[in-house]
């Protein structure tokens, strides 16, 4: 794939883009997080899961959904989201369906190169966060909005997105994105769930009354299992109501339908648009089926 956008690709108003526009929308979204090979796997364990990825993409994006992939996730260093796209799926996902996640664990000129390229490829949002520091490079820069500051100088098309934890102090984290250095067009919260949702009342009340002008996505983690030492191995990158979940999936509740009551209680607070994590790349496609028949199964009951 050249750096010239796809002719399908009609590029959307400098600082829109069609991810931001679907957030600003009042029907309900769900995008899916997928996590590109890690580095340093053999040859023939990165290709296939190269083709895994690239069929998870592929099938979603036929559904309609938008994919974010992962930059370094958990502080494990990755194989480029964006080469990816260059490479492997050339002319047959449309370039704007892609949301990657670009951290603050690399060299400055690669992060503002970076945004060159993704531009030049026919992205148009991109989702820039501080990263995790439990193991790999330093930062090049101390906090996430001064890399954004830095792109949006040298990227002015692109869409950026930022982060906000709702585990923090509410008013801390509507302070960071309702101030002026903040420099985002949409944001993306850490994983909640149905089990603590006060506090997604709360950052909706908060937002509601400070004023936060950007749209955001909730973060929803598809629990595979209620394992409690897989689930306290969990609690070590996010927040996880470890009893709760056990609880869930001991009572008989599958992965499917305990990440479609997330989706949908959040959908009844106000909070429409959501972004699934942890599905698996050779069943992806399949998973979104079966948590979106459930949300469908749930709402139509409680209506």
């Amino acid at each position: 794939m050249s750096d010239t956008p796809s002719p399908r690709h009609v590029p959307p108003e400098a600082g829109s883009s069609r991810f931001v526009e679907r957030l600003r929308g009042e029907a309900p979204t769900a995008t899916v997080e997928l996590r590109p090979p890690r580095s340093g796997l053999t040859p023939g364990g990165a290709m296939d899961m190269w083709i895994d990825l690239s069929h998870a993409i592929r099938g979603l994006a036929a559904r309609d959904a938008f994919l974010m992939l992962t930059d370094s996730a958990v502080g494990e260093e990755e194989e480029e989201n964006l080469q990816h796209l260059t490479a492997n799926l050339a002319n047959e996902v449309e370039p704007c369906r892609v949301v990657p996640f670009l951290t603050c664990l690399h060299p400055l000129d690669y992060c503002l190169r970076y945004g060159d390229r993704a531009r030049a490829r026919g992205v148009e949002s991109l989702t820039v966060t501080g990263g995790d520091q439990v193991r790999g490079a330093a930062r090049c820069v101390p906090h996430g909005y001064m890399l954004r500051h830095q792109l949006r100088e040298r990227a002015p098309g692109l869409s950026l997105g930022g982060w906000v934890n709702l585990h923090r102090p509410i008013a801390e984290q509507i302070g960071f994105a309702t101030g002026p250095e903040y420099e985002a067009d949409y944001y993306l919260t850490q994983v909640v769930s149905h089990h603590d949702l006060p506090r997604v009342e709360q950052w909706l009340v908060s937002a509601e009354r400070e004023g936060l002008a950007i749209p955001g996505s909730f973060g929803v983690f598809y629990y595979r299992n209620g394992r409690r030492r897989v689930l306290e191995r969990l609690s070590r990158f996010f927040p996880v109501p470890v009893d709760a979940v056990a609880a869930a999936f001991e009572a008989g509740v599958t992965p499917e339908r305990h990440c479609a009551e997330t989706i949908v209680a959040l959908r009844r607070l106000g909070a429409a648009h959501v972004y699934l994590c942890n599905l698996a790349p050779h069943h992806a496609a399949t998973q979104f089926d079966r948590i979106m028949a459930e949300v469908a199964t749930l709402e139509a009951d409680a209506a």
